[in-house]
């Protein structure tokens, strides 16, 4: 029997969260799953390797196809998306890489947002290209552009709403009609919402990707990615760029995740909740120009925000009044408890100013926004820390 079982029932997030997919009589009861650290798998006959190896999509046969620790951390994130299916990669980068390059061959074409995330905007811009794939990049504010941008050979309309800098959104039920009216495969990258808080599937969406590296694993401490949607589209996506690119999920860093799952709705909440009353105090600076953050009132975007989110987790920006990178420079480096560093979804406040890739004296567009990362330190700690770095720009 394979060891991969979905449960089409309704299931409270708690149940999902502790005990999907954990079969505790299979491994003498431990309340912790176990790490299952193998790479191969041994059959009692030549029929039972033939079948195994014939169905390695649903049975262990090699760690790279199916491993147990892998497969529960599959069957929970299937669950929180309201998917059929899931499949759990290394990282958020690979599991995007393997989601588009398994739908589309030499001559095809894909509409994307404007300025996804880096290595995204690599895979379409740089690598894509040589293999005979064109993307248009378009704003995604006003679904008639992904109406405009559609050509014949268009397979893959390509979203990240929110994004992770500036937070525009796509209105996902409306691209997803355009979509199945044009015959169009949709993904989105929903790593800023997770899992808890944007639901695509449930609004049309075909396939939901996650950097788990973020919320998911909620420790700074694992990398992952994960791809949710029809058993179907899993299926071809494990036949193609799951099984030949090889970046799965190791088994030690497949736990790790499902370690992070746990406290993934009290981590959520707490980041939330301490994001409101950071943003609240912010807005009343008149060192901060701008704020961006789905929720936030003044954001153009919000009523739509509110249609599809419920609610936008720890990461927003401000625009600084700052004269000069330098400002913006002396502001972050002020800073005693946020850390300098990429990413997000970890129990730490981070910091990333836009100008890291600037030069000294540059007025570039956008010199002046600076990215915070709420954790779950006391938001009070975190509020006195910023008003102490607000005061530099006066000066």
């Amino acid at each position: 029997m394979p060891i991969f079982k979905f449960q089409y029932l309704t299931m409270d997030l708690s149940y999902i969260l502790n005990h999907l997919g954990e079969d505790r009589e299979g491994y003498f009861n431990a309340v912790a799953p176990p790490v299952v650290q193998t790479s191969n798998f041994a059959f009692p006959t030549v029929e039972a390797m033939r079948r195994g190896l014939r169905e390695e999509f649903s049975y262990p046969a090699y760690t790279r196809g199916v491993n147990p620790t892998v497969e529960m951390l599959r069957e929970k994130m299937a669950a929180l998306e309201g998917a059929e299916d899931a499949l759990v990669f290394a990282s958020g980068s690979g599991a995007i890489a393997s989601a588009v390059m398994s739908n589309v061959n030499s001559g095809d074409h894909i509409v994307s947002v404007r300025d996804p995330y880096t290595w995204t905007n690599i895979l379409f811009s740089k690598l894509l290209p040589g293999f005979g794939v064109e993307t248009t990049f378009i704003d995604g504010c006003d679904p008639a552009n992904f109406e405009k941008a559609i050509k014949a050979n268009t397979r893959i309309l390509y979203l990240e709403s929110p994004n992770s800098f500036t937070f525009e959104l796509q209105d996902l039920g409306a691209v997803s009609e355009i979509a199945r009216r044009r015959g169009v495969l949709t993904m989105i990258d929903n790593s800023y919402s997770g899992p808890l808080y944007q639901q695509p599937l449930k609004m049309g969406i075909a396939l939901s990707i996650h950097s788990a590296t973020k919320y998911i694993g909620g420790h700074s401490d694992t990398m992952g990615g994960v791809v949710c949607g029809s058993r179907e589209m899993m299926r071809r996506i494990f036949d193609s760029g799951y099984m030949t690119l090889g970046g799965v999920a190791a088994p030690f860093n497949a736990w790790l995740l499902l370690r992070g799952l746990r406290t993934l709705a009290l981590r959520m909440e707490r980041s939330s909740d301490s994001t409101a009353k950071i943003i609240g105090f912010l807005e009343k600076q008149p060192e901060v120009e701008k704020i961006y953050y789905p929720l936030y009132k003044g954001n153009p975007q919000y009523e739509l925000a509110r249609r599809q989110m419920t609610k936008a987790g720890g990461l927003f920006t401000v625009a600084l009044r700052a004269a000069s990178v330098e400002q913006v420079e002396r502001f972050c480096d002020s800073l005693k408890r946020f850390l300098l560093a990429v990413s997000w979804g970890g129990h730490e406040s981070l910091v990333m100013p836009r100008c890291l890739g600037m030069p000294p004296g540059s007025t570039q567009e956008g010199y002046n926004l600076v990215r915070f990362y709420i954790g779950l330190e006391d938001p009070e700690v975190l509020t006195e820390d910023l008003r102490q770095a607000l005061n530099t720009l006066r000066y």
